[in-house]
This record gives C-alpha cells, sequence and structure tokens, in this order.
C-alpha cells in the first residue's frame, strides 16, 4: 500500500523509518518531511495544516494510509476533513477526530473525561483570565509545589511547577492576563503536584480493542540533574526498570481499559495512538497528561523496539479490527538523546552546519529540526537531531547513543550527559 505519514519532527523520521521496513509498504511519502525522512521516504512540500493540499495528494498517489504524526492537525480536524469528503472517505487514518484530540488540545476536557470515568488524577481547578480572584484565592489554599498547565497545546512547554504560592500567583498572572502561552493559556487549570516518577505509556487503539507499546521514560528539562526550566524532551530511554509487570497490570486495568471505555461511552471514534503520562506515585499509577499522537522523543526510543510489522497495526487501527492483534517488542533497551541548539528552549540561532552526519548503524540518528541548504544540511529547529543506541543493557545503550552524539558537531551544539543514569541503579 500508498503511505502518507504527516509531519517534519524526529517522532515522524522515527515512524517513516519502521513503517518502511514492512514488505507492505508500497511507496512511503512524508509531508512536509525534514532531510532525515527523505532518506527513507519521498518528501513532500505541503504543510501540515494545508488538508485540501493533503487531500489532492492523496488520490493523485492513490495513498491507502494515512499516518498523522503531531498533535496541530488532529486538533484542527484533519480526519473529520477527510471523512467529510466523499472522495476521501476511504482513505485508512491513524489519528483521532476533532473531538477525540481534545484529549490533548485541551487540558480541562481531559481532566474533566478521567474524573468522570474515574480514572486516577491530580485534584485539579480551571480558571480563566475573568476569574483571576478566585484562582488567586484558590491558590492560597494549595500545598505547594504548586502546578499551572496552560489548557491548550504550548509544544510541550505549557507546565510551570511553582515551588510556593507568591510565585504560583505571579505566574497564574502571567499566563491568564499576559497570556504567556497565547490562546494556550486563556484557561489554566491549578493542579495538585503528585510526587512520584514518570513513565509514558503509548496505546495504539482503533476505539474498541487496543495493544500497548514499549514504555518510555523521557527527560524535560534542559540540564542535567532535572535541572533549569522545561523543553519538548531532552531524551528517553525504554524499556523502564520500574514499570514492572505488576505496575503495567494496574496502569492497564486502571487507566488503559477505562480510558477506553469512557470513549466509547462519550460515543467518541478513536483510532489512533494514545500517549498516557502517567505518575507512578509509590506503585499507584496517576494521569498527568494525554496526548492524541506518540511523544517525541520518545517514538526515538520505542520504534527501535517494536519486532511486529508496525504497517499491519496501522491498517488494523485504520479499519477497526485490531481484535486479536499482538505486538512483539524486543527485549533490548533503547536509550535516546537530543541534540539541540545553543539557547534551547529560548531563543537560538538557525543554519548552523551540521559535521559528522554519518551513518552509524545500528545506532539511529534521527532529523527533528533540520534543513538541506545546497550540499548540506544545518539547524532549522531547537531540537534537532535524536541519537537512538540499543543494546542488551541500559549501560550498553547508553554508551552506543553517546559514542555517536560526541561525533556530531556544530556551532552551539548542546545536550544533556545523563540519560538514563538515574535508572542504572535504580532500586525498585
Amino acid at each position: 500500500m500508498n503511505i502518507l505519514i504527516i509531519g517534519n519532527g524526529g517522532r515522524e523520521h522515527a515512524l517513516a523509518w519502521k513503517i518502511r521496513q514492512s514488505p507492505r509498504c508500497s511507496k512511503l511519502f512524508v509531508a512536509p518531511g525534514n532531510p532525515g525522512t527523505a532518506q527513507v521516504a519521498e518528501n513532500v512540500p505541503i504543510a501540515t495544516d494545508d488538508f485540501s493540499s493533503l487531500g489532492e495528494f492523496c488520490l493523485a498517489q492513490s495513498i491507502s494510509l494515512l499516518v498523522v504524526g503531531p498533535e496541530a492537525p488532529l486538533v484542527k480536524g484533519i480526519r473529520d476533513y477527510f471523512e467529510q469528503d466523499p472522495k476521501l472517505q476511504h482513505i485508512l487514518i491513524v489519528g483521532p477526530g476533532k473531538v477525540g484530540a481534545q484529549l490533548e488540545g485541551s487540558k480541562d476536557f481531559s481532566k474533566q473525561f478521567m474524573v468522570r470515568n474515574g480514572i486516577p488524577t491530580a485534584k485539579a481547578r480551571t480558571f480563566m483570565a475573568a476569574e483571576l480572584d478566585q484562582a488567586m484565592d484558590y491558590i492560597s489554599t494549595c500545598k505547594p509545589p504548586i502546578v499551572l498547565k496552560a489548557d491548550g497545546l504550548a509544544a510541550g512547554k505549557g507546565v510551570i511547577i511553582s515551588l510556593s504560592q507568591t510565585e504560583a500567583k505571579a505566574v497564574i498572572k502571567d499566563m491568564l492576563v499576559n497570556k504567556k502561552f497565547g490562546e494556550a493559556s486563556a484557561k489554566v487549570l491549578i493542579e495538585e503536584f503528585l510526587n512520584g516518577i514518570e513513565v509514558s505509556v503509548f496505546v495504539l487503539t482503533d476505539g474498541k480493542d487496543y495493544v500497548i507499546l514499549p514504555e518510555a521514560k523521557d527527560y524535560k528539562r534542559i540540564g542535567d540533574g532535572d535541572t533549569g526550566p522545561n523543553t519538548g524532551g531532552m531524551g528517553a530511554v525504554s524499556p523502564v526498570v520500574f514499570a514492572t509487570p505488576a505496575f503495567m497490570k494496574r496502569v492497564e486495568d486502571e487507566v488503559v481499559k477505562p480510558t477506553i471505555a469512557g470513549l466509547q461511552k462519550d460515543g467518541i471514534d478513536y483510532k489512533g495512538f494514545i500517549f498516557v503520562g502517567i505518575m507512578n506515585v509509590g506503585g499507584t499509577p496517576y494521569v498527568i497528561e494525554y496526548n492524541a499522537r506518540m511523544g517525541d522523543p520518545e517514538t526515538q526510543a520505542v520504534m527501535p523496539r517494536i519486532k511486529s510489522d508496525l504497517v499491519d497495526l496501522l491498517e488494523a487501527v485504520g479499519k477497526g479490527a485490531l481484535q486479536g492483534k499482538t505486538i512483539e517488542i524486543d527485549p533490548d533497551h533503547s536509550v535516546t538523546i537530543a541534540l539541540v541548539s545553543g539557547g534551547y528552549p529560548g531563543e537560538y540561532e538557525k543554519g548552523k552546519a551540521i559535521d559528522g552526519l554519518g551513518n552509524y548503524e545500528p545506532t539511529l540518528v534521527f532529523h527533528a529540526g533540520t534543513k538541506q541548504q545546497q550540499d548540506k544540511v544545518v539547524t532549522e529547529g531547537g531540537r534537532v537531531l535524536a541519537v537512538s543506541g540499543k543494546g542488551s543493557s541500559l549501560e550498553d545503550a547508553r554508551a552506543k547513543a553517546y559514542a555517536v552524539a560526541d561525533q556530531i558537531q556544530w556551532d552551539g551544539l548542546y545536550f544533556r550527559k545523563d540519560i538514563g543514569q538515574d535508572l542504572l541503579n535504580f532500586k525498585i
């Protein structure tokens, strides 16, 4: 079958790399793609939210399967657009419609969904700018640290943890009144802080049945030792030592099953990935957030561990035929390191020439924020590359990933040196 992936980041490069391995994949396209996806697929210069051009391309190229990588086109309703056009209705889509994508597009929607369906989560209240005084009063009743979340999409940066009530009050004013995150912070959730350790769980569902992909732990803060501001993700590891079979059974029973049941109860026909951010609080899973797609950079750590033909699973999701499907997972460890531009997650310069982009198989280099400029590849984003090493142990996978990261150069290059280090001597 001919397949189109939408997106241009590291997640989409990893998906393309995995999909390309399937004998079921005839032609593979990525819109708009990047220099990395160009190595395994044909890039198409169409924006992720240009639904009419994407539809025309799908018809011209006889696309059978559309895989939506990032959240923005899902929240804007790409599935709804295709389903409402009689000429496009036959195309199988991996990614929910506009209503289902609200699990990610609105923190308030997802919080109400969790509460309604008895899914364990932190206590929270939502406020708008007109309710600033009430928000201030509510903060006065909260025990620090206090979590403040922008309701809408903020590119993974809309969560701020305040260590005092005074700081939280200044932050919520900045978010609601000064629109720190634009329209994303027109509503803000004030949430209790959960003290635990985080794991990312990935579910692929056709709305009735599901398979659980390999879990991962990502590292959000810019600095070693989890210091500094939040980023879109500085690295990831899979598997995760504290995600024991017993814990994952609880995640399945207490989170995944009621999530799928809740979607059915609400009449939401959900076909695609559900990323569940879980906080392990003393062995009890609490949901911090849902995303309506795979994570980045977790996808770059997870895809190398999937042994099954991913196209078979994605087609089954699109057709609503996932029942009885299973997934085979490689027991090896995978470590992904994000290589970022100097200054990220704040201001950074683009257009820096990248050296050392050789072929490092079996260690993989996934492109995220890169651009082809004549005969060289240059930096184009904050997170530029993701290096994924695989090995029989966490130490082995780390060594392989860092050996390659050390060989890549550009002016201002930065990466964390401690990805996975906290799990080396982790005691369950």
